[in-house]
């Protein structure tokens, strides 16, 4: 499993801070929507400078105007851009076209889709899938990370609330990718925290 540090309601500054103190147990450079809506792209190119050996994730949930944004996204110097699963397929399949296009990787979201939404987009095998519990689910419904069982034919990423000891729970469900952010980077001393993680995961 490789760990995504998702880096949210954050300045860029402190964003590269907390990347820098825990870049030895971390993959992958989270660019979270909050980031990208504060600062714009800049952010992007602003983590991607700093880091340019990881992997930087645009997290920009595109809904709709996928050319446009998926461009904007990745020749700011991001790896992976996310789009929401509930966006029509056209929109997907444009994502997955500019991705194609710039070598880079989509991520899709199924923050709030079906079960018949999802079977859909498992169509679409070079996608990675992040089962998704929002922050406003975890904050004001009290949701869990989710207990689907994975395709085992895709790549999966998980989100969500993950913290060292619901991950102790995860040992069955082997995602590729754990999306980490307040845990991290709300402690005291993140790159303790990041090290837990790291040593949980192996």
């Amino acid at each position: 499993m490789k760990i995504q540090l998702a880096l949210d309601r954050l300045t860029i500054r402190e964003a590269i801070q907390i990347a820098k103190s825990t870049e030895l147990y971390i993959d992958m450079i989270e660019v979270g929507t909050s980031l990208i809506k504060e600062y714009g792209v800049t952010s992007i190119s602003a983590l991607k400078e700093v880091f340019p050996h990881k992997t930087i994730v645009g997290d920009i949930k595109t809904m709709d105007n996928a050319t446009y944004e998926f461009d904007l996204c990745f020749e700011a110097g991001a790896d992976i851009a996310t789009v929401m699963g509930v966006a029509p397929l056209s929109t997907i399949e444009a994502c997955l076209d500019r991705a194609k296009r710039h070598g880079k990787t989509v991520m899709i979201d199924l923050l709030n889709t079906t079960d018949e939404q999802k079977e859909a987009l498992y169509e679409y095998k070079e996608a990675i899938f992040c089962d998704h519990i929002s922050k406003d689910e975890q904050e004001l419904a009290g949701k869990k990370v989710n207990e689907v069982s994975f395709n085992d034919s895709l790549k999966w990423a998980v989100a969500g609330g993950i913290t060292t000891d619901s991950l102790k729970g995860m040992e069955e469900r082997k995602p590729d990718i754990l999306i980490i952010g307040s845990a991290i980077t709300k402690a005291e001393q993140p790159e303790e925290v990041a090290k837990i993680f790291k040593e949980i995961i192996g």
